[in-house]
This record gives structure tokens, C-alpha cells and sequence, in this order.
């Protein structure tokens, strides 16, 4: 109270603490890649989300990139990942592989990139060329967030020797609700 101003009738701090201006750099480039096989159908509410969160941390740069044996980028469509999600269902077979590659492409700064592969890890591709691109991505430092599919229910979806193989190449996985 010794800092009351009773003229003004405030309070008149000393010290301001949590008032810095907040910086406007991007912090982390995140590359969410989500699986779009027929298997994934029932998980695209719960793939669409986890986009949706990181698309709305304002410190985030987030890729958005769909893909079944083909990779779709809908980067330049983020306004609402969710609409975009649930508008766009590839639904052929999965090469989980090359959506890697290509996520990897878009990683600019290693140490302060996130690539996110939200599947069932049920690989319709070539498996060498999963893992040698995990690996990779691992070892040039960009963090790998590898996400099992989650049904309606939140049942998890994942083959878990893929799974295993892909955490012990650097990739972190887990099956979580967004």
C-alpha cells in the first residue's frame, strides 16, 4: 500500500513482472503428417485435433501434410485443419516412408523442428525405407513424435513391433487423446 496514489486512486507498482512484450518468433516448426489410408477412417477426428492444437500455438509454425501412398501438403489450407481434415480422405494404401522423406524436406532447423506422424504404423511400403528415414530425422536432431492411431473411442490402433522399431531408431512414441 505504500505505493497508493490517492489522487489517482491506484496502486502504482514498483516493479512490473510478466509484462515483457511477447515475442513474435517462431519458436518450433512443426510437421504434422497424417496417416489418410482406409485404416485411418474411423482415428480422423482425434488426427484432426492434435493439427488443430498445434496449427493454434502462436510460437508454432505447423505443415500440415495428408498422405496414403501419395503425400498431399495442405500447408497453405491451415486456416482450419479440422475442416480441412475431415474435407480431404485419401483412403488407398499407406507409405508411411515417403511422407516421412518429405516432412523431413520441410525441416529447415533440425534442433527446432517436431515432425509428428499420426498413424497405425501398418507400413504398405517399403519398412527400410520408414525407418532409415526416422533414423535420420532423429539423428539430425529434429524431435519425432510418432502417434498411434486412436479410434472414435479412443481405442489405440498400432502395430507394435513397428512401433518398437521405430523408438528404438529415436522416434517418440506414444497413444495419446490429443
Amino acid at each position: 500500500l505504500k505505493h497508493y496514489l490517492p489522487e489517482h486512486r491506484t496502486v502504482v507498482p514498483e516493479h512490473l513482472v510478466g509484462y515483457a512484450r511477447a515475442s513474435r518468433a517462431v519458436a518450433r516448426d512443426v510437421v504434422v503428417a497424417i496417416d489418410q489410408s482406409g485404416s485411418m477412417a474411423s482415428s480422423v477426428i482425434h488426427s484432426a485435433v492434435t493439427a488443430a492444437i498445434f496449427h493454434g500455438v502462436g510460437s508454432i509454425r505447423t505443415h500440415l501434410v495428408a498422405f496414403d501412398t501419395e503425400v498431399v501438403d495442405l500447408s497453405d489450407q491451415l486456416a482450419d485443419p479440422v475442416e480441412v481434415l475431415l474435407g480431404v480422405q485419401l483412403g488407398g494404401g499407406t507409405d508411411i516412408g515417403r511422407a516421412v522423406r518429405y516432412c523431413a524436406s520441410l525441416v529447415t532447423e533440425p534442433r527446432r523442428a517436431i515432425v509428428v506422424v499420426i498413424s497405425d504404423f501398418f507400413e504398405g511400403g517399403d519398412v527400410a525405407v520408414l525407418r532409415a528415414a526416422v533414423r535420420e530425422l532423429a539423428e539430425s536432431g529434429a524431435t519425432v513424435l510418432a502417434l498411434a492411431a486412436l479410434e472414435e473411442d479412443g481405442t489405440v490402433t498400432v502395430h507394435e513391433e513397428e512401433a518398437r522399431e521405430l523408438a528404438r531408431l529415436g522416434a517418440h512414441v506414444g497413444a495419446m487423446t490429443p
